[in-house]
């Protein structure tokens, strides 16, 4: 690994542990304001918003800018936004309008730099598939000990010593993840220029994936996952409160028991891509998720319902490393920005709905209906996308993305990537790189 992955590395892990902070202290923040699941569902959805709105323009202006720019002033200003909510809970003026304003905020920050970051990786690693899968791997699974095994119980303790104290939390570790960040190495890559308008330059790299069957197919999968797994995000800490009789600390235990079966899935996702190969394997994962959010909702008590969210996380852990290992593999490095926003854009589209529809299923029915639902949404997800990312189509496009290096060009009218047409097809119809 170069030096650099280290202290990228290090940045995020930091990061997460403070979103894992937040993870746990918003939703019981909410709770201390509102018990209406509508409520909680809006500062739920606030956060996703801004991929709805802004996610393919977001990634056409991160193929214009500098990409670790981007990360680290986007790190340090949500430190400084975070400071609001935290001075709001110190005077007990906070509100569900303020926590929804600031999740929306929050989103925004999130769309530059994940979008930046997944862009910026292949650049760092010579797009090496390899490495990329090892790297996601460890990012991963840092990731998921950190936002989900320690962040959680951390978050559910700082809460316990004030309001503010686990937002104060997370604007440290925003802060340090900007230093770190600013300290990376530059990454050479293909700078477009900007002759196009940027409205057109979105537009093609959205139309790059609806236009790849392996690409769109990579793309449903956390579309419809989102849909599920926010409505049932919505109404987990109601579920685990009234279903369960789970107290704060127990709910940050739960999730715990999450984030250890998605540092196991993480842990084992290149060897089961091996054995299985990558198609058939993202296929099982996503099984794996529907079938433990059916037993989440079955549930007879809390030991059952954490085995059950530990199952769906080894699940979510592997098809987090396998998936995006894949897309930064054969997508060419102009066009990485807007492809992983298009992509990350319908997956986050998505969770608005997914919160309310987790917030009107349980406000019609009762609190357990949100889950039945969002099993049958994943299952049937699966059937439908399994053809769409199966192993034969996964070889089609490594093959056909090996052979030449991405051309070191500025992007013009005429090319195939700009305009969203498919090159020649190879052998299976799959797009060449």
């Amino acid at each position: 690994m170069p030096t650099g992955f280290g202290r990228l590395w290090t940045a995020q892990t930091v990061s997460s542990l403070g979103d894992g902070v937040s993870h746990a202290a918003l939703p019981l923040l909410a709770l201390t304001l509102t018990r209406d699941p509508m409520a909680l569902a809006v500062v739920t959805a606030a956060g996703t918003l801004p991929w709805l709105l802004f996610g393919v323009l977001g990634g056409a202006l991160v193929d214009r800018w500098d990409r670790r720019r981007t990360m680290w002033v986007t790190d340090a200003a949500r430190a400084l936004l975070l400071a609001l909510p935290a001075a709001a809970a110190a005077f007990d003026v906070l509100s569900v309008p303020l926590l929804a304003a600031v999740a929306f905020l929050l989103g925004l920050g999130a769309l530059f730099f994940d979008t930046a970051a997944t862009a910026y990786l292949p650049d760092l690693l010579g797009r090496d598939p390899a490495l990329l899968e090892r790297a996601n791997s460890r990012l991963r699974g840092t990731q998921t000990a950190a936002s989900g095994f320690a962040g959680p119980p951390a978050g559910s303790a700082l809460l316990a010593l004030g309001r503010a104290v686990p937002l104060l939390a997370d604007a440290l570790s925003f802060a340090l993840s900007a230093l770190l960040v600013r300290s990376l190495p530059a990454a050479s890559r293909p700078v477009p220029q900007a002759r196009e308008s940027l409205l057109r330059q979105a537009r093609a790299g959205a139309s790059y994936v609806f236009r790849d069957q392996l690409l769109l197919g990579l793309a449903l999968r956390p579309a419809v996952g989102n849909i599920a797994f926010l409505a049932v995000e919505t109404v987990l800490a109601l579920f685990a409160h009234d279903r369960l009789g789970i107290g704060t600390f127990g709910f940050g235990l739960l999730l715990t028991a999450e984030a250890t079966g998605g540092l196991l899935g993480a842990g084992i996702a290149s060897s089961l891509g091996r054995r299985l190969g990558t198609g058939t394997a993202l296929t099982c994962t996503a099984a794996v998720e529907g079938l433990a959010i059916l037993g989440l909702a079955v549930a007879p008590n809390p030991y059952a319902a954490g085995l059950a969210l530990a199952v769906c996380g080894a699940g979510m852990g592997a098809t987090m490393v396998l998936g995006p290992s894949l897309r930064q593999t054969i997508v060419p490095a102009h066009l990485m920005g807007r492809v992983a926003s298009t992509s990350r854009m319908l997956a986050m589209c998505a969770a608005p709905f997914g919160a309310f529809l987790g917030g009107w299923l349980a406000t019609t029915y009762d609190v357990r209906t949100p889950l039945y639902a969002a099993a049958g949404l994943l299952l049937t997800m699966t059937a439908v996308t399994a053809t769409m990312t199966s192993n034969r189509q996964v070889e089609a496009a490594l093959r056909a993305a090996a052979p030449a290096d991405e051309p070191d060009h500025p992007e013009t009218e005429g090319t195939a990537a700009d305009t969203g047409a498919r090159p020649a097809p190879g052998p299976t119809g799959q797009r060449v790189a």
